[in-house]
């Protein structure tokens, strides 16, 4: 049985991992440590704290003496890291908090690791959970991003994130560590905070405000649902090896108007308004350093471990639309904390 140690597993897709490893694998130990920032709720995971094997902590990963005391207490032999500061456009206005999370969090992660599991075990995992975003921007005839692809960031938050890349991988080379890294396509299902494109769309429209669109709409993502994400991850813990990257992503590239106006058009059916949502949908000025295009190619991971999305973009954006109808509730609470 596996000792985990989740890091912001009270984020969108740290609380879903939770729920899943939870459920397959109830006999696992699974420690939480989240700083409970903005995006971080512990009502992501009612129901969770009932599990006999579950504790949450209250503390942040830039915090060395902690996480090697609940190393050492917990005896952990697996780390997941979520814990990240990931909303490219809060990079932009204020980009200290993304260095202090991300990489010097990432490098706190690592250096108690490294003191507490000493000799290193082939039991023990260290997994470090990135974005498509190091990789830069697609033009849109290339070829998606492979694991061989060579960063290039182009955001304070993706800068970050290539930083603490770097330093999973020289602790790897430099010290033996057992590292995994997944780089995932863009996330979205149940508990994403509602910054992001798909769930401000879904509220933006039922609470009849503008649903604003960067640009000309016309930037393309590859969309991945959360749950396939978990599974990924899943794969990579079991049968992943040691040191090695695994893209992780949907192969489901979209524009952003075009998603915009999937929901829209959904919305009209199942909560009708006085007037179409699409209505509501405006352009507004598009972000600095907006990359116009990624992609993920995920055969690495199918190939290798056997993995393969079980959604496609109509099904999950489906199952989303219907738990943000259905969460009202948490929406407002969650708001009401940022």
């Amino acid at each position: 049985m596996r000792r985990l140690m989740v890091t912001g597993g009270a984020g969108f897709i740290g609380s879903n991992f939770i729920r899943y490893w939870v459920e397959k694998y109830p006999g696992d130990r699974v420690v939480n440590l989240d700083a409970l920032t903005y995006a971080g709720h512990l009502e992501n995971l009612e129901g969770i704290e009932a599990a006999s094997d579950y504790r949450f902590i209250h503390g942040s990963i830039t915090d060395q003496g902690l996480v090697e005391k609940i190393l050492a207490e917990e005896a952990i032999d697996t780390v997941v890291n979520f814990a990240a500061e990931s909303h490219v456009d809060r990079s932009i206005v204020a980009p200290g908090a993304f260095i202090t999370t991300n990489v010097q969090g990432v490098f706190s992660l690592l250096e108690a690791a490294k003191s507490v599991w000493g000799e290193f075990s082939p039991s023990q995992r260290f997994l470090h959970v990135s974005t498509d975003e190091v990789y830069g921007s697609l033009k849109p005839d290339e070829p998606a991003f492979a694991e061989t692809h060579t960063y290039a960031p182009n955001s304070p938050y993706s800068a970050s994130k290539a930083a603490a890349d770097h330093l999973v991988r020289a602790y790897h080379k430099t010290y033996g560590m057992p590292v995994l890294t997944t780089n995932c396509s863009n996330n979205y299902g149940p508990y994403q905070f509602p910054e992001k494109l798909i769930p401000v769309t879904i509220l933006k429209a039922l609470a009849g405000e503008p649903i604003p669109v960067y640009g000309d709409g016309k930037n393309i993502r590859d969309w991945l649902f959360v749950e396939d994400h978990c599974r990924g991850i899943e794969a990579v813990l079991n049968s992943g090896i040691s040191g090695e990257v695994y893209n992780i992503g949907g192969d489901n590239e979209w524009e952003n108007i075009d998603i915009v106006k999937l929901i829209c058009d959904r919305l009209d059916e199942l909560q009708p308004a006085a007037a179409s949502y699409r209505e509501q949908i405006g352009f507004v000025t598009d972000r600095p350093g907006h990359d116009r295009r990624y992609a993920i190619d995920a055969s690495k991971i199918q190939r290798e471990l056997g993995w393969t999305p079980s959604h496609d973009f109509r099904s999950g954006i489906e199952k989303t639309i219907q738990w943000y109808l259905a969460n009202r509730g948490w929406c407002e609470q969650v708001s009401k904390s940022n």
